[in-house]
């Protein structure tokens, strides 16, 4: 039998082994993503020169060597500057004014601030998903906020609007246009209260009869605060309006307005009744079938012919109506996608479970397919934000429009100016529609949360 070995015991140190290649971290992002292979280095490396060859020459002239003081044409001047002159701020700074609010009256322009943070107060706890109260706060945003908006805007009053022949015929009316207002108020609130506690209250008790009420005697203290029945605020003509202010009132009224209009035109065109399907399918093929500027000269030249002679109607309401209308054709057939993406056989549980057409398009169908089309929806929303400068063609001066106007003043005639212009006002679209993008992508992981992995 023979000895067991004995056990080998290393009297030298192995050899150190090279470090493992580092895969993570930015020299792990460099190697894995930018130089992994030779077709990358060489991408990498052209769209590096590229962004060099664009980028800097952008930063030089936005920063390095604008202008940023000057109280005319002479401090943007190369001759003035002694050195190569970039962007001229100064024309920015002066024109600002003219940018934000076109030509609305100076002293009225308290108005338009004020719209403006209404709009940011009642938007802002609708856009954070943990601020309670969205129902109230999207009855005001959707609901009150276009009327107390357009009475700030355009200015004006409210008049009697039909109870107050009731009021004469009874002996009732003791003062002119003050109480015929508010006689017919009175008379409407009145019937809209009883009229909702006729339909629910037998089922859901006091609670909306409580809701009419305050609800009215909210109206009447805005129409109080407002002297809406004294006549209101001075009229501002909506050719007086312009710049930034136009560009909002257009987009924000299409991109909201357009939203019912394309539901509806979805669920018409996916309806199995024939004569809806019919003319939701002719609407939006019609309407998708012209381009925009087309649908903006209609309605600003053509619709008034069709008119009778002693009654018109604003222009710029004119073009909000064409826009909604054009974009609630787009957004129906992105709508349509999402509910041709939901399985039938939610519908049909929902029946089995004995819920009516609404609630199962309501609860059920609907909201899937908005989650499923969130991208398309905001593409669109996107489009028509941009899209706002086409009402220039038919003048109306939106931000792009108070712009071009700006440039005819000869006091800031230089050669840098309509860059500038240009480039501020890019800015500016950027901005808005980069937080579109933006927002929508966190809507779209908040609803979609369940699937992802």
């Amino acid at each position: 039998m023979s000895e067991r070995p004995a056990t080998f015991v290393r009297t030298e140190l192995v050899p150190p082994r090279s470090p493992p290649i580092i895969m993570t971290g930015l020299i792990g992002f460099l190697r894995t993503r930018l130089f992994n292979s030779p077709f990358n280095i060489a991408l990498t490396i052209f769209s590096v020169a590229l962004l060099w060859v664009l980028v800097v020459p952008t930063v030089n002239f936005l920063f390095v060597d604008a202008v940023w003081q000057g109280r005319d044409r002479t401090a943007c001047l190369e001759a003035s500057a002694g050195h190569p002159v970039g962007a001229c701020w100064p024309f920015i700074q002066a024109k600002l004014m003219q940018l934000i609010y076109g030509f609305y009256p100076e002293d009225q322009r308290w108005r338009a601030n004020l719209t403006f943070a209404l709009a940011v107060i009642l938007l802002v706890p609708l856009l954070i998903p943990r601020i309670p109260g969205k129902t109230i706060n999207a009855a005001l945003f959707f609901i009150a906020f276009p009327f107390v908006a357009f009475f700030l805007l355009h200015g004006g009053g409210l008049n009697g609007f039909g109870f107050y022949w009731l009021a004469e015929a009874t002996g009732l009316a003791w003062t002119p246009s003050v109480s015929r207002f508010w006689i017919d108020f009175i008379a409407t609130a009145a019937i809209v209260v009883l009229g909702t506690a006729w339909i629910f209250g037998r089922r859901s008790g006091s609670r909306p009869v409580l809701i009419a009420a305050i609800t009215f005697v909210a109206i009447a203290a805005v129409i109080l605060l407002m002297h809406l029945d004294r006549g209101g605020l001075s009229r501002v003509d909506t050719r007086q309006w312009g710049g930034l202010l136009v560009t909002l009132v257009v987009s924000v009224t299409g991109i909201v307005a357009s939203m019912p209009i394309g539901v509806a035109l979805a669920l018409g065109r996916t309806s199995k009744i024939p004569l809806i399907k019919m003319c939701s399918v002719v609407f939006i093929e019609f309407w998708r079938g012209v381009p925009l500027i087309t649908v903006l000269f209609f309605a600003t030249y053509m619709l008034p012919l069709f008119l009778p002679g002693d009654f018109t109607i604003d222009a710029l309401v004119r073009v909000l109506v064409g826009t909604a209308l054009f974009a609630g054709a787009y957004n129906a057939e992105v709508i349509r996608g999402g509910l041709l993406a939901i399985p039938r056989g939610q519908g049909e549980a929902a029946k089995a479970l004995g819920l009516s057409y609404a609630k199962t398009t309501g609860l059920i169908v609907m909201p899937q397919a908005l989650r499923h089309v969130i991208p398309g929806l905001v593409n669109s929303f996107i489009a028509l934000f941009k899209d706002t400068t086409l009402v220039l063609i038919v003048a109306i001066f939106d931000l792009l429009g108070s712009l071009r106007a700006a440039f005819a003043d000869p006091n800031w005639a230089t050669p840098t100016t309509l860059f500038t212009g240009f480039a501020f006002t890019g800015l500016i679209y950027w901005v808005g529609c980069f937080a579109m993008s933006r927002y929508s992508l966190f809507v779209e992981r908040r609803l979609n949360a369940h699937r992802q992995t």
